[in-house]
């Protein structure tokens, strides 16, 4: 049922960081908008809600949500370029899906930062220069006005190098199994810790290669049921299966990326409909590091 293959991994940027706000719906919107559309493989940003806090594990005493954001390294330049452009990406997120709703505040969450990211030039100078710093919460804060006051915002958040690209499909007969499975395998993902799931249940497995380099990756052509017979195509999809789903993985490190992994497939492994078990991979192009599907499920 589990196929005798890997998935590639490779290094990403990422920061860790807790937002708040007054209103568990406004929370939520803030979350989910910030952390929506994964978009690394296009040169921005993704990221994704690793799990919700309560009012005793935030620094406000507000409920609150413990995010991920990513961002790629840039091959053959300067690991100085990649930060910066991640500063950059990480900071669109936040003004535009998060300062924007009422009352939210973002606080660093970072265990080990390799360094730190200065939220005063991108995101603090929203306030227009009336903006100003503030010790609360026993950290160093921006206030940034707001016609609905305030936005804040702590000054320096951390960043690291983690886990990017670990992922499996799981193969279905039926539309129930992709649902059933994929919730299951979510749920058993995240109470891992330190992970995030940046597409949750994806129905488009990419490949490198394309025609259209413009646009970025593009279908995974091979594995597409719909494609499965046509004249001058070579299928790869197994008999009985109609429908592949995959799950993207990212961490802070390598040996929760394993864990998170390992618990997803198990989940899985008994769900009516799911028939093989495998994973993307791209023959070395991809990941610099594998993780082979079988020694995670040992």
């Amino acid at each position: 049922m589990i196929e005798d293959t890997y998935a590639e991994v490779f290094e990403g940027i990422y920061s860790r960081v807790i937002i708040t706000a007054d209103d568990t719906e406004v929370l939520r919107q803030a979350a989910m908008d910030a952390t929506a559309m994964p978009s690394v493989v296009i040169g921005r940003t993704e990221g994704g809600i690793e799990r919700w806090l309560d009012e005793s594990e935030t620094p406000d005493r507000r409920r609150g949500a413990l995010l991920q954001f990513w961002g790629a390294i840039e091959e053959g330049r300067p690991a100085q370029y990649s930060v910066s452009r991640f500063e950059r990406e990480l900071a669109y997120r936040i003004r535009q899906d998060i300062l924007v709703k009422p009352f939210t505040a973002v606080f660093d969450a970072m265990e080990e930062p390799a360094g730190t990211l200065d939220m005063m030039e991108r995101v603090g100078h929203c306030g227009d220069g009336f903006e100003w710093e503030e010790r609360r919460y026993e950290r160093e804060m921006i206030i940034v006005p707001t016609m609905v006051p305030d936005f804040i915002i702590e000054r320096r958040l951390g960043y690291a190098t983690g886990v990017m690209g670990a992922n499996f499909w799981y193969m279905c007969r039926t539309k129930e199994a992709v649902m059933e499975a994929g919730m299951r395998a979510l749920e058993s993902i995240h109470a891992t810790g330190g992970v995030i799931t940046p597409f949750d249940i994806c129905s488009a497995g990419s490949k490198p290669e394309t025609r259209f380099p413009e646009i970025g990756p593009t279908t995974n052509h091979p594995y597409c049921p719909s494609l499965k017979g046509r004249e001058g195509e070579s299928s790869k999809v197994p008999e009985g299966v109609h429908y592949i789903p995959e799950i993207v993985i990212n961490g802070t490190s390598m040996e929760r990326v394993r864990e998170a992994m390992g618990a997803g497939i198990r989940s899985v492994m008994d769900v009516e409909g799911v028939v093989r078990i495998s994973a993307g991979n791209y023959g070395g192009r991809l990941g610099q590091s594998v993780i082979r599907l079988r020694e995670v499920v040992q």
